[in-house]
C-alpha cells in the first residue's frame, strides 16, 4: 500500500511540473543569459531546495517563489542544472525499485495463496481408520482408554475405514454430543476397496464448536456405533 501511495504522489507532482516546466526553464535561460554572478550566494536557497525542485519533490507552489531569484542568480542556475541532469537516473532507479518491490509483494502474496490452498486441501478430506478401535453402542457408551480421533472443523469429506466385519451398503454418519443429540447427520454408501469397507461421507462441521464428541455410524434400523472424536 505504501508503494502504491508513493507512486501516485510522485506521478501527481511530475504532472504539475511537466505542465510548467517550459516556463521555468525559459526564466532560468533568461537569467543565465543575463549572467548574474553571486559569489556570496546572497538570498540563495540551500542545495536541498534546489535538488528537490530538480527532482520534482518540491511542490510547484513552493518552487514558484524562487523563480525570480533563479532568473538573476547564475550559481543557482548552474547548481540546479547539475541536479536536473542527475534526475533522470534517479527516477529510473526509483521506478526499478518500485517494480522490484511490487514483484516481491506479488511473489509473497502468491506464496500465501498457494499455502492457504494447500492447507485447505489437506484438511478438506480426512481419513479415519476405525478398524482397530473398540466399538461402543447404546445411549451412554462407557469410557474407553483409546485417544479420541481428531477431526478439523473445515473437513468436507470423511473417509471412514469401517471395522472388520462391516457390510457394504447404506450407512448413516452423525456427529453426536455427549448426551446423544445429533448435531449433524449424512448418509452414504460403503464399498469394499482393497479388502477394506470404506464409507465416504460429505460433512459440514464448520458451525459446530470445537470439543469432544462422538462419531456415530450405523446401518438403517440399527443402533449407533460410536467412536470418540475431538473436533478441532
Amino acid at each position: 500500500m505504501a508503494i502504491s501511495t508513493e507512486s501516485r504522489r510522485v506521478l501527481k507532482q511530475q504532472e504539475e511540473f511537466n505542465a510548467d516546466e517550459k516556463r521555468i526553464l525559459d526564466l532560468l535561460s533568461r537569467g543565465l543569459s543575463r549572467d548574474f554572478p553571486n559569489p556570496q550566494r546572497v538570498g540563495c536557497p540551500d542545495s536541498g531546495v534546489l535538488r528537490g525542485i530538480a527532482f520534482h519533490k518540491v511542490p510547484l507552489a513552493d518552487a514558484d517563489r524562487w523563480l525570480d531569484h533563479f532568473s538573476s542568480c547564475t550559481p543557482c542556475f548552474q547548481e540546479f542544472t547539475q541536479f536536473r541532469q542527475q534526475a533522470p537516473g534517479h527516477r529510473r532507479q526509483t521506478r526499478m525499485w518500485l517494480a522490484a518491490a511490487a514483484t516481491v509483494l506479488l511473489a509473497f502474496a502468491g506464496w500465501l495463496w498457494v499455502r492457504s490452498q494447500s492447507s485447505g486441501q489437506t484438511a478438506a478430506v480426512v481419513v479415519l481408520d476405525l478398524r482397530g478401535r473398540a466399538t461402543v453402542r447404546g445411549e451412554n457408551p462407557p469410557e474407553t482408554r483409546q485417544p479420541a480421533l481428531e477431526v478439523p472443523r473445515n473437513t468436507r469429506s470423511l473417509n471412514l475405514e469401517l471395522p472388520i466385519g462391516s457390510n457394504e451398503g447404506t450407512y448413516d454418519v452423525a456427529l453426536l454430543d455427549p448426551s446423544g443429540a445429533e448435531l449433524f447427520r449424512a448418509s452414504a454408501a460403503a464399498k469394499l476397496e482393497d479388502h477394506i469397507v470404506v464409507l465416504r461421507a460429505n460433512v459440514d462441521l464448520a458451525g459446530i464448536s470445537p470439543g469432544s464428541y462422538f462419531l456415530g455410524v450405523r446401518q438403517p434400523g440399527l443402533e449407533w456405533t460410536r467412536f470418540s472424536i475431538r473436533l478441532l
